[in-house]
């Protein structure tokens, strides 16, 4: 096939996946959903510095959202296999919706600590736990068999979207409406998010929630990953990458308020870099003008993107360290593009929920690292501290790619 009809082709799929509503609510809803949560992200990272200017406190504040993928995550997964997966997505988004108007009163009451911004955080962190095995998944689903490819991709490259949005809006958020409007705003786009959903109609094969077996489930889970090389690396570089690479993000305010000494605007900027260039690069490969190995570009991806990382660190301008960003984030496409396409089309549909519920525990290393980036940034400040997590990291990653191709 020609080039012209391979784009065709891929424009025909994009318009038949649009075209399902079942998907463009998915899409769209995660798409919103994610957006305010890293919109808040930003926002409560802000608050915290500005209270405290300490780098171990805004860390820990940040960690404190993406913790619970942790220790919930597996059980999350299994949980999504058998409850009905709507009224999971529906709850992720009210729950910490209702959180959302809570702390947006506060703060307009002048009541708002930063106890109840951590506590926040966490609460709406347990429902964040369900994302990669109950609304991903579904998403795979929808769109069929024949389509998951590109789906999974549209959906990735619109996670970097939001990733870049959120914290664009939360800094300018941060910087006029300040925390009561951060958190308004976030809470009335959940709300919407749920009556949105209400008029999903998808239907799924699901099974009697046992919740005796759950362990087991998992365990079993682990036994056949074990079996399947592309399936552990995909669970080892996950965890690398969240724990060293994306470990930076906790440093973001630290590093623009402290370090570049730039306007809470111009932070939100930089926290959008690595964003942008994911947008950039996830557009690219979900069009197929990218063309490599699923494995190397997720092994790969990730390696760029922790070069890009120690780069940034040593940057002597904001605007070079954004620019650096940028490229990054074509490497964070990569590994985020396949690291569900990778699960969708290695693990048997039996176990998809629980395989994905255990990369989502893989992600939530990433508050460990965080902190122990915040740690490191008390001693040595933010940009020693995200080089020397950026190149454990890439060793780590090599080390990994390397013993596991070799089984």
């Amino acid at each position: 096939m020609n080039s012209s009809g391979e784009t065709a082709g891929r424009d025909h799929v994009l318009r038949e996946l649009l075209a399902l509503p079942d998907f463009l609510r998915l899409w769209l809803v995660g798409a919103f959903a994610n957006a305010m949560r890293w919109l808040e992200l930003l926002a409560s990272g802000l608050f915290a510095f500005e209270v405290t200017h300490s780098a171990l406190i805004v860390t820990a504040v940040v960690a404190a959202r993406q913790l619970p993928q942790l220790f919930l995550g597996a059980f999350a997964g299994a949980i999504s296999e058998a409850v009905d997966r709507k009224t999971i997505i529906m709850l992720a988004l009210v729950i910490p919706a209702v959180i959302s108007t809570l702390l947006a009163t506060l703060a307009t009451t002048g009541a708002l600590h930063l106890w109840h911004v951590a506590v926040g955080n966490l609460l709406s962190g347990v429902m964040w736990t369900t994302e990669m095995s109950t609304r991903r998944r579904m998403v795979g689903e929808v769109a069929g068999p024949h389509r998951i490819v590109p789906a999974i991709a549209l959906d990735s490259v619109t996670s970097a979207a939001t990733r870049m949005i959120g914290p664009l809006l939360g800094g300018i958020a941060f910087q006029w409406l300040h925390m009561k409007g951060a958190y308004t705003v976030t809470a009335l786009v959940q709300f919407g998010g749920a009556f949105v959903m209400t008029g999903l109609t998808h239907t799924q094969v699901t099974r009697r929630l046992a919740l005796a077996r759950i362990p087991s489930e998992i365990l079993e889970g682990l036994a056949y990953a074990r079996t399947r090389p592309v399936i552990l690396l995909v669970f080892g570089i996950t965890v690398v990458t969240n724990a060293f690479a994306y470990a930076y993000q906790g440093l973001v305010a630290p590093l623009g308020r402290g370090a570049f000494h730039v306007s809470p605007s111009l932070v939100g900027l930089l926290a959008a870099g690595e964003p942008l260039g994911a947008l950039l690069g996830g557009t690219l490969l979900a069009g197929g003008i990218i063309r490599m190995s699923r494995q190397l570009t997720f092994a790969g991806g990730s390696g760029l993107f922790m070069v890009a990382l120690m780069v940034m660190a040593v940057s002597p301008s904001y605007w070079l360290a954004f620019a650096v960003l940028v490229i990054g984030g074509f490497g964070s496409a990569g590994f985020s593009n396949m690291q569900s396409t990778l699960m969708l089309t290695e693990a048997p549909a039996e176990m998809r929920s629980r395989l994905m519920g255990m990369v989502t525990v893989g992600i939530g290393t990433g508050p460990l690292g965080v902190l122990t980036a915040g740690v490191l940034s008390d001693h040595v400040g933010p940009r020693d501290a995200v080089f020397i997590m950026a190149a454990l990291g890439l060793a780590a990653t090599i080390a990994l790619a390397v013993a596991l191709r070799r089984r």
